[in-house]
């Protein structure tokens, strides 16, 4: 029998003991108690903002409305020239990206979904008003002409793609959305055509779905492809036409412009052209000049108000007595079409110039600013001194004689180092890059070494004679060679280098070095002196940008501007079915400049670019034909930067050429001319951003002559096949010497009348290794020469035929 039976209970579940409610500190009146008197709260380090400040509920939504109001004024800003019956109209652009995609049917399936009847043309534009929404549409039908595709999306507020069920977007479409969109693209909306002739029904939503996924892949903020088959959706799309703010585009907004409506030549030879349309962007300036399309520069001598006949005018804009109602008169301030600085501005530099260009005894090389001479050691460093032993550095700096023994017994070699010290900041041959691991700039160009079969000129060995004159003949590709061995050149052995590299010059780095602009004035272009100089881009380019705010002709205004010495051959290519555009320039943008752009070469296109080649440019209004120098970029002390000889895909560089100068950071399109045969009339290339011009900035072209070790012993190398002859190694001989694998030295001694020679490095060098020196020469940009589509028309006759 068990002594005891123990008794179990469990925990009771209908009583619970919980924890009380501190009341006291967590309501708000407690926290404001505990907090009266306390400036900025516990945390003192730092100043809360006001989203960070406990608000009351008054504070909160008087915050709220403040929002709402700013947002409400900006909106009414933006959508004010498009406000009342006489408001600018909505310039919407219809663009077809497949062959079977018809702009014309596109507006009218538009205008239908309202009840509204307008007669579209194929090509051109038309005005319709849209009483429901009490605005105005101007559409822009296009067919697939990439140059008229660019001059309507850059003055469009609504771009208008139509895609088809049926048909892929091809080459040319593709091209046209990536033009349109690089140039810089407002509002951009998608729509299909022909949605109901895909068979069965239920495949429909699957192929907008598809379409859909393309178009994101350019836009990724298309929300929906529209269906013009459907008379809800169109009408949809009608009320977003009229009710949405156009996005704009900055470098457009910065300016005056607008569609062309009308075109009216003179009756008499010398008379003004006029030119019709709505003024958009900054108001219009008589004194500014005017960019029309591709037709040039022109001065305004008036602006006469224009209002539409059918519209209510008010009495100050309606002509009494056939005088006609003058807006905007030129001034003294206006622009003049001079794009150089007067012949007079160079009087001042005639005596510099006449200096540089005297002829000079030069018996050396270049090297930063002096030549050394081949008696001028003064790039060396001391040769040591022949002490007797046991003196020191302070007996050493007074011994002047050489009385003591000539035997050696008693006499040491006084010097830092062994050879010859390396370590002297100041000396020429003496570089940060040399010392430092290789970096990919002026020295240690290229891993990869020439083959000695072809670097060896012995005259005596027939075969090896034979084999590099067979070398020297083949016809490689440039644009490899220049990938592998970039800079790298041959000298013929009967070619004097002193005469072949005349303008070529050292430089000790050329990131710091700085460069003798005094040299180059004998081999400057004739006009460089007279291009625009802007000395502070930036408080230049805020002034003005500033300036356009301020006066002229107030945007939403229908007006004629007339234009002074217009060509009367324009008339004659003149197309009233294509769009045609004005863009007033701001102050100075006529003056010609040294113009650098960013450019990028697209991955997508198969080869290199070589400089100096023919490109198509377009910046903002305006299109050029340009032979451009590539150069590396990036921001260095002196100013000058490495000349590129070809641009590879994927790679980036900075395109320099001489054209009228631009404001701001435009979006800048590169294309290329296709060859006779080809599907499409350009190519592009990539895309580029304007940067600010410069005068001073140095493209310097680089050169590598390189050679081989002959005999090494330590630090003492015997060198060949750089020089052929005696007098090239003395006039070349105070520029540094570099190897591949980061060694820096310089020339000792010339040895026999080969082009042998001795050098000093800084270390022992690899017998499989090339010894190399750079030289450079400054590039020059060359002039831009403007652009006309008659160029590209009469390409595509000829491809016809």
């Amino acid at each position: 029998m068990p002594s005891s039976i123990t008794s179990h209970s469990h925990r009771s579940t209908t009583k619970s003991s919980h924890k009380p409610f501190k009341s006291r500190k967590a309501t708000k009146g407690a926290l404001k108690e505990l907090t009266k008197g306390k400036v900025g709260g516990s945390d003192l380090s730092h100043r809360k903002s006001p989203h960070q400040q406990l608000m009351s509920k008054f504070d909160r939504r008087n915050q709220a409305r403040q929002k709402q109001q700013v947002k409400h004024k900006e909106h009414l800003r933006e959508t004010n020239v498009f406000a009342g019956k006489d408001g600018a109209p909505r310039i919407v652009a219809v663009i077809p990206l497949c062959a079977d995609g018809d702009a014309a049917a596109a507006v009218r399936c538009l205008s239908a979904s309202l009840d509204i009847e307008a007669n579209v043309p194929e090509e051109g534009t038309v005005r319709t008003d849209v009483d429901r929404f009490k605005q105005r549409i101007q559409y822009i039908t296009l067919n697939r002409d990439l140059i008229s595709c660019l001059d309507a999306g850059r003055v469009a507020d609504f771009v208008l793609f139509i895609l088809s069920p049926d048909q892929e977007v091809d080459q040319l479409g593709e091209l046209i959305i990536r033009s349109v969109e690089s140039q810089g693209l407002s509002t951009l909306l998608t729509v299909v055509q022909g949605l109901e002739k895909v068979e069965p029904p239920k495949r429909r939503p699957q192929v907008l779905s598809s379409l859909k996924s393309y178009i994101t892949h350019f836009h990724p903020d298309q929300e929906k492809v529209h269906s013009l088959d459907s008379r809800q959706e169109c009408a949809n799309l009608m009320r977003s036409l009229c009710t949405v703010s156009p996005k704009g585009v900055r470098w457009r907004e910065e300016r005056s412009w607008m569609l062309v409506d009308d075109v009216q030549w003179p009756a008499i030879e010398g008379g003004n052209v006029v030119v019709t349309g709505v003024v958009r962007g900054k108001g219009l300036k008589a004194d500014r000049l005017a960019q029309v399309g591709d037709w040039g520069d022109f001065q305004i001598d008036k602006i006469v108000a224009a209002p539409l006949a059918s519209k209510k005018r008010r009495a100050d804009e309606m002509t009494v007595d056939g005088v006609e109602n003058i807006l905007e008169l030129p001034t003294e301030d206006q622009d003049d079409l001079a794009d150089l600085a007067p012949e007079e501005v160079m009087m001042d530099d005639d005596a510099d110039a006449a200096m540089s260009l005297a002829t000079t005894d030069k018996r050396g090389v270049l090297l930063d600013d002096h030549h050394y001479f081949p008696d001028d050691e003064t790039h060396l460093p001391a040769k040591p001194k022949r002490l007797p032993k046991g003196t020191s550095a302070y007996q050493a700096a007074w011994f002047l004689g050489d009385n003591f023994s000539d035997s050696g017994s008693d006499v040491e070699d006084y010097g830092e180092q062994g050879d010859v010290a390396m370590d002297k900041p100041a000396l020429p041959q003496d570089g940060a890059e040399g010392l430092a691991p290789r970096e990919p700039t002026e020295f240690a160009a290229t891993e990869y070494a020439k083959s000695e079969m072809f670097l060896d000129p012995d005259p005596e060995d027939e075969v090896e004679a034979e084999q590099l004159a067979a070398f020297r003949k083949r016809t490689g590709d440039e644009a490899e060679d220049d990938r592998e061995f970039p800079d790298e050149i041959e000298l013929h052995p009967q070619v004097l280098a002193r005469e072949r590299l005349q303008r070529y010059r050292g430089l000790k780095s050329l990131r710091t070095s700085h460069w003798e602009e005094a040299e180059d004035r004998a081999h400057e272009p004739e006009d460089w002196r007279r291009l625009l100089a802007v000395a502070d881009y930036k408080s230049a380019r805020s002034q003005f940008t500033r300036e356009a705010l301020i006066g002229g002709v107030s945007p939403g205004t229908r007006v004629q501007v007339h234009l002074r010495n217009v060509p009367a051959s324009l008339q004659t290519s003149y197309i009233s079915s294509r769009p045609l555009t004005l863009f007033s320039l701001l102050r100075h943008e006529h003056k010609r400049a040294a113009l650098n752009f960013n450019f990028s070469l697209s991955s997508d296109y198969p080869s290199p670019i070589k400089s100096k080649e023919d490109l198509i440019i377009q910046c903002g209004p305006r299109r050029f034909v340009i032979n451009p120098l590539f150069s590396q970029g990036g921001n260095t002390s002196n100013d000058v930067h490495k000349f590129d000889r070809f641009l590879h895909p994927g790679t980036s560089a900075v395109a320099t050429f001489v054209a009228p100068l631009t404001w701001g950071s435009v979006p800048t399109l590169f294309f290329k001319r296709n060859e006779a045969g080809s599907e499409l009339p350009l190519t592009l290339l990539g895309t580029g951003t304007s940067l600010p011009p410069s005068s001073s900035r140095v493209i310097a072209k680089r050169i590598i002559l390189t050679g081989h070790p002959y005999k090494i012993h330590k630090k003492l190398v015997t060198i060949r096949y750089m020089f052929f002859n005696r007098e090239d190694v003395e006039w070349f001989k105070a520029l540094q010497l570099w190897t591949k694998r980061g060694r820096s030295g310089y020339i000792k001694e010339s040895l026999g009348t080969h082009g042998y020679f001795k050098a000093t490095f800084d270390g022992r060098i690899n017998p499989q290794d090339s010894v190399g020196v750079s030289l450079y020469k400054r590039m020059w940009p060359r002039n831009a020469r403007a652009w006309s589509s008659i160029e590209l028309e009469a390409k595509d006759v000829d491809m016809v035929e």
